[in-house]
Formats: C-alpha cells, sequence, structure tokens
C-alpha cells in the first residue's frame, strides 16, 4: 500500500507541479523547525512554482525566437561608431513600441551593430514576456515562395504574422524580384499596426525602390506603412569587423 508521500507525489506530477514536487519535503523541513503558519508554507511553495512557470515560459519564447545568437545591449560596442543616439536606443529598450504597434529601424552600414542591437532588443521583449521571431528578409523571401507553391501560402503567412515582435535583418543586403518584393511586402502589410517590426538595412530610405525590385508604387506603399509609427536609428562609422585592421594601418 501506497504511503502518503507516494501518493502526494503522483498527484503533484499528475497536476505537473514539478516545483511543488521537488521542494515540498525540504521547505516542510524548514517550515517545522522555524514554526511557520501554514499560509507561509503554501505561499512559498506558490512563489517557486510560479517563478519556476515563468523561468521556462521564457526559455520557450527565447528558443521560438530563433536568434542566431544571444546579445544583450551590455555587451554592445557604443566607443566604436562614429555616430550612435545611445540615449534614444536605450529608450527604445524600455520596448513601449511593442505595445503601441510601432516600428524601428536601424540604419547604418555593415559591421556597425545594427544587428547586435536587434537581437539584443529581440532577447529583451522575450524576457519581458512578448512572442518574437527574427529573420532576415531573403529567409522570409524564400521561405513564402517555397510556400506558395506548395499553396500552403496563407498558413506560412500567420507565422510572420502572429507574435508581437518581427524582427527582418539584413533588408536591403541582397536584390529582390517581383515575386519576393510583393511576398514581402504582404508581411509588412499584414502587421500594420497590428504587431511591432524592427528592421536592419543598409540603405537610406531613398534608395528603398532598389530593394523592391525598382517598383516606385510598391516602395512608397511600404515606407507608408512602415514610417507612419515609427522610429529610425541611424548608425555612423566603419565595420566593427575591420577594427583590428584600421588600429593596424
Amino acid at each position: 500500500m501506497k504511503n502518503a508521500d507516494s501518493i502526494l507525489s503522483e498527484q503533484l506530477a499528475y497536476l505537473q507541479l514539478t516545483y511543488f514536487k521537488e521542494h515540498y519535503p525540504l521547505l516542510a523541513d524548514q517550515a517545522a523547525r522555524e514554526q511557520w503558519p501554514p499560509v507561509q508554507y503554501l505561499s512559498r511553495l506558490v512563489e517557486g512554482e510560479t517563478a519556476s512557470r515563468r523561468d521556462r515560459a521564457t526559455q520557450r519564447r527565447v528558443q521560438a525566437a530563433r536568434f542566431p545568437v544571444i546579445k544583450s545591449l551590455e555587451e554592445f560596442q557604443w566607443t566604436w561608431p562614429r555616430k550612435v543616439n545611445r540615449v534614444q536606443v536605450q529608450q527604445l529598450f524600455r520596448l513601449q513600441f511593442i505595445p503601441e504597434k510601432k516600428n524601428v529601424i536601424l540604419l547604418g552600414g555593415v559591421g556597425l551593430g545594427k544587428t547586435h542591437l536587434a537581437t539584443a532588443m529581440g532577447y529583451a521583449a522575450c524576457l519581458a514576456g512578448h512572442r518574437v521571431l527574427f529573420t532576415t528578409a531573403i529567409d522570409i523571401i524564400n521561405t513564402l515562395v517555397a510556400a506558395q507553391a506548395a499553396n500552403r501560402l496563407k498558413a506560412e503567412l500567420r507565422r510572420y504574422l502572429s507574435p508581437a515582435l518581427l524582427i527582418i535583418d539584413e533588408l536591403g543586403y541582397l536584390p529582390i524580384d517581383k515575386t519576393g518584393a510583393d511576398l514581402l511586402f504582404q508581411v509588412l502589410s499584414g502587421r500594420y499596426e497590428r504587431g511591432s517590426c524592427v528592421i536592419t538595412t543598409n540603405l537610406a530610405f531613398k534608395n528603398w525602390a532598389k530593394i523592391f525590385n525598382n517598383d516606385a508604387t510598391l516602395t512608397s506603399a511600404v515606407l507608408d506603412r512602415l514610417l507612419h509609427h515609427a522610429e529610425s536609428v541611424t548608425i555612423e562609422g566603419k565595420s566593427f569587423r575591420m577594427k583590428d585592421q584600421a588600429a593596424e594601418e
């Protein structure tokens, strides 16, 4: 015949109260030694279970975001870019733009930390409880082109429309044909006033027609939606990856 501890452990496992199951004996001993009232003992268990579930949920969000690497704002090299508005960036890391469904555009040449800031912003958003997806502009297009050919475009579009924050890296680094431009527009248009985007690009807005197959009408429509509720951060300087070479010159 099972004893009371075995029955309790089975019931806690069935209820998926992992923290309760692992810690109730130790906390019970502590409660007895320190003469806790029953409510304090229960409160400690609930507090631990809540924290444990929050940690697991955060880990799931970070994993689902598909960051290439984890970055933080504290790691950013503020001294390397010749120009970056540090106060503006730090303000954006308060993440108020996400509930307001606004966009952030990070503009600058290669190797200046745009992807670092975008990734760090996404990671901070995961920690704050937001659903995030990190991708590149070309990956979006390739995925949607394949989905369209397989007659599952609508389902695949939902992947890019549903997160609270979509990070689109490297917009403008590679040319996009008409099909790709149209598909990317569907993503940006679908998220308009429904979800936030963080976009990194090496091209000034006046040159964005190059991104969208030199289609002036489509480019105008994209910019109209993106910039209606957006904040732009311009980063200037030489590539950080060329730092060591520059130091030797």
